[in-house]
């Protein structure tokens, strides 16, 4: 049965795909601008920021945090195509879910290790963990920003 020209196809209209692109790319701007405020908060504060972390690594937390990643990760993934940056944000999603993925079975291992070396380090250790979630950050916001090509 063929589509008639004002009917979706069964795959959606490509004003849903827009639409579903220009959500993910709002969400991957605004997990973007947490990391960069996480970021920013560990340079003035890291013992805050430290807290932060541990938090996070909590029974129930941590699958909370799981699921967040997976997303963040989506996002970035979906938002790429119409990024400054395709294949680095393309790439950063993918390493991100896969984070994301084996948060539950290894995070809390991996999350101590860390904890073990900003403890041996102190705030200049934290802080340069910080720089690169500021980093991070900047960069998502940078290349999720629109395209001027595509505007």
């Amino acid at each position: 049965m063929k589509n008639e020209p004002n009917q979706p196809s069964a795959r959606g209209s490509p004003a849903t795909f827009a639409g579903e692109r220009s959500v993910m790319q709002t969400f991957a701007r605004l997990m973007g601008l947490v990391v960069a405020a996480q970021g920013v908060v560990g340079l003035i504060a890291p013992d805050a920021f430290v807290s932060f972390v541990r938090f996070f690594q909590t029974s129930p937390v941590i699958y909370a945090a799981t699921v967040v990643r997976i997303a963040f990760g989506v996002a970035l993934v979906r938002a790429a195509n119409r990024s400054r940056a395709p294949i680095a944000l393309q790439a950063l999603g993918i390493v991100i879910v896969l984070g994301g993925v084996l948060t539950p079975f290894v995070g809390a291992r991996f999350a101590q290790v860390i904890m073990g070396w900003w403890a041996e380090g102190g705030a200049p250790v934290v802080r340069g963990w910080s720089l690169a979630s500021l980093a991070i950050g900047l960069f998502v916001l940078y290349a999720t920003q629109m395209n001027r090509r595509a505007a």
